[in-house]
């Protein structure tokens, strides 16, 4: 094996290790679905590899990973590539008690019931912490089409029956 494409490999696998995580759940947040965010995460991962050891620190090559992550998630939306998966005979994985217990699962429940742009964009927007005008050019919509999905996403997650407060319901 060549020394160069050696360190390269353990320089990645320590980034995986270390960022992987954080990755799905941003993967997550977008997709809705655990074996999407999987998908996503490894799709980028896997068309970015061969960069990473030209950026100067993993903070540089992430922000080249999410980015190719969001565009990849845009791609597939548009293609609407993951329904033409075929369903098998087999029950679907059951979630782990504690993963309703997690910090947030009312979020991420909330989140799932938006349509895929305006997820899309509040997630880059609000968790990403990206301006109007970075999304829009990571999605390639123009900047109002950001705002008004901003818009109708919080007024939807604000009347959302996960998101209710014991004093909303009564």
């Amino acid at each position: 094996m060549d020394r160069a494409v050696e360190v390269t490999a353990g320089g990645f696998d320590r980034y995986v290790a270390a960022r992987g995580g954080e990755l799905w759940a941003a993967a997550w947040l977008l997709t809705g679905d655990a074996q999407h965010a999987e998908d996503l995460v490894q799709t980028a991962l896997s068309k970015t590899y061969w960069r990473y050891d030209t950026f100067v620190n993993d903070r540089h090559f992430e922000a080249y990973v999410r980015t190719t992550m969001y565009r990849t998630f845009v791609s597939w939306w548009r293609r609407l590539q993951w329904r033409s998966e075929v369903p098998s005979d087999s029950p679907p994985d059951t979630p782990s008690p504690l993963e309703d217990a997690a910090p947030g699962a009312d979020l991420r429940r909330a989140l799932a019931t938006l349509p895929r742009l305006q997820r899309t964009v509040l997630v880059l927007r609000y968790f990403e912490d990206r301006p109007t005008r970075e999304v829009a050019e990571l999605l390639d919509i123009p900047e109002g089409t950001v705002t008004s999905h901003v818009s109708r996403g919080l007024a939807a997650l604000r009347r959302s029956p996960h998101l209710a407060t014991p004093e909303d319901q009564s």
